[in-house]
């Protein structure tokens, strides 16, 4: 049988930390088996054994591991240098190999290696981080050419503080953007003057959060995208938060 994975199984998990539990009635052997049936050749992963296979699902299969802590599900190896063959002629990463490179797919890759302790292996890391400085104006795009999204002050702010680089984010006029998407009703939209869904109101407010400039919102970790406390206990919060960032090994 093949147990619920992709973004679902993730998510799950991600909503279990976030309420407190502590994961013990989760069947952690047959969710690390099912992941050894979703790995391709290629050392990416698919949704289902059906489908196609991409980078989130890569981020998934990372993010479950060391939820779970047991990387058995696997082949690091494999999933390294698919993510490494993954970086596109201009720094960015893409969707899968070939690929132009994407805000969303990008943190993906970056945060799959950092969790593995593999970031070290990418090909052009200047290239990596001349294009996240490159994709930022008053807010983060996803892709070049393209409008300010209020969710890639997450995908893309959480990717420069894995990388160390957050210091070359303009903080304030970052947060002006995020600030302006939200919206009457209290949510954000994707753009100013849109109307609000959930989705970007969660990743507007973890982007306001990494800012550090609105002591209200509590510090996140960006390899799994809740907060530290959600993550591992107020303890944790407090000794990561004085580091003020996840720093890549």
């Amino acid at each position: 049988t093949i147990l619920p994975f992709g973004f679902g199984a993730a998510d799950i998990r991600s909503c279990l930390k976030i309420l407190g539990d502590d994961l013990s009635k989760v069947d952690k052997k047959a969710i690390i088996r099912s992941l050894k049936l979703l790995q391709r050749e290629n050392g990416c992963f698919r949704c289902v054994t059906s489908e196609e296979d991409d980078m989130r699902f890569m981020y998934c299969a990372c993010v479950i591991s060391d939820m779970l802590d047991d990387w058995t599900g696997i082949d690091i190896p494999k999933a390294v240098e698919y993510i490494v063959e993954s970086q596109a002629f201009d720094g960015g990463i893409g969707l899968r190999i070939g690929a132009e490179g994407h805000g969303g797919t990008t943190y993906c890759a970056v945060a799959s290696l950092v969790l593995m302790n593999k970031v070290h292996e990418l090909k052009d890391m200047e290239g990596l981080t001349r294009w996240c400085v490159y994709a930022q104006g008053k807010g983060f795009v996803g892709r070049p050419n393209k409008p300010a999204d209020s969710c890639y002050s997450f995908w893309i702010g959480s990717t420069m503080k894995m990388l160390g680089i957050y210091h070359l984010t303009d903080i304030n006029g970052n947060r002006e953007f995020n600030l302006r998407c939200q919206t009457p009703w209290g949510g954000f939209g994707k753009h100013p003057n849109v109307h609000p869904d959930p989705l970007h109101t969660y990743f507007g407010i973890c982007g306001l959060s990494m800012m550090g400039l609105d002591s209200e919102l509590l510090p996140i970790d960006p390899r799994w995208g809740i907060t530290l406390r959600a993550k591992g206990g107020v303890e944790n919060e407090q000794n990561e938060a004085k580091s003020g960032e996840v720093e890549a090994k």
